[in-house]
């Protein structure tokens, strides 16, 4: 799968391409991240990609021209195909879930473009935007951050990304559930002891005992969730 990135500031990816399992599977060919930078798209020589609003108001905008041109470059040296989804990173998106990235991750390509200032121009949104995504509602200064976060969370779903391909399965919301308690080595830590069942070697009833739990967990912090849940897991 290969990742698009449009931004202001494609250095901000350094060092979380470089480490951790984005790092791997970038190196075993998995998956390709592409950086691009949209200032290499303007015409003008003091290369601006911003501007103020018609109708006045704080802040500026990004200009359409340079997005449209740094994503129509794409499409014309045959990098990624016309249909692959192009998404803007906004507060404004649809929010942005387990659900989503597992869409997602059966792509080919994503474009993904990066935000700043007080945001897009609409016609960005209108005329090239297929996608609008947000990862929470609160604002960030630019959609770089949130573009990181897409990326970490498509790539776990593609095979091969995580080590242990079933380990997933347990990850909170991959059943419409929150994850169940976890304990390691020792079997006793500062008066605390891990739950017998765990020790038991029961494979069925650890099973039971840990659905039970991420019911109750779920019910508890995030009972919205309980009505996705699966329930045939």
């Amino acid at each position: 799968m290969r990742f698009h990135i449009l931004t202001l500031f494609p250095n901000m990816f350094t060092s979380v391409l470089a480490e951790g399992i984005i790092a791997r599977a970038i190196n075993e060919g998995i998956i390709n991240i592409c950086l691009y930078d949209i200032r290499e798209h303007t015409r003008d020589r003091h290369r601006t990609v911003d501007d103020y609003p018609f109708g006045g108001g704080p802040g500026m905008l990004m200009k359409p021209e340079p997005v449209f041109r740094a994503v129509e470059s794409l499409w014309e040296r045959s990098r990624v195909p016309l249909n692959s989804p192009v998404i803007l990173m906004t507060p404004q998106g649809r929010p942005f879930k387990h659900s989503v990235a597992k869409e997602l991750s059966l792509q080919g390509d994503l474009i993904l473009i990066c935000g700043r200032y007080e945001g897009f121009d609409e016609r960005i949104r209108e005329d090239l935007a297929t996608d609008e995504i947000s990862i929470g509602d609160y604002v960030l200064s630019g959609g770089e951050i949130a573009a990181m976060v897409i990326v970490d969370a498509v790539s776990r779903m593609i095979p091969g990304v995580v080590g242990a391909p079933e380990s997933i399965k347990n990850d909170s919301f991959f059943s419409g559930l929150l994850q169940f308690p976890q304990y390691t080595r020792p079997a006793s830590y500062r008066g605390k002891d891990v739950p017998e069942i765990l020790l038991s070697g029961n494979h069925f009833e650890i099973e039971k005992w840990r659905r039970e739990q991420a019911i109750n967990r779920t019910n508890k912090r995030r009972p919205e969730l309980h009505n996705n849940a699966d329930s045939c897991r």
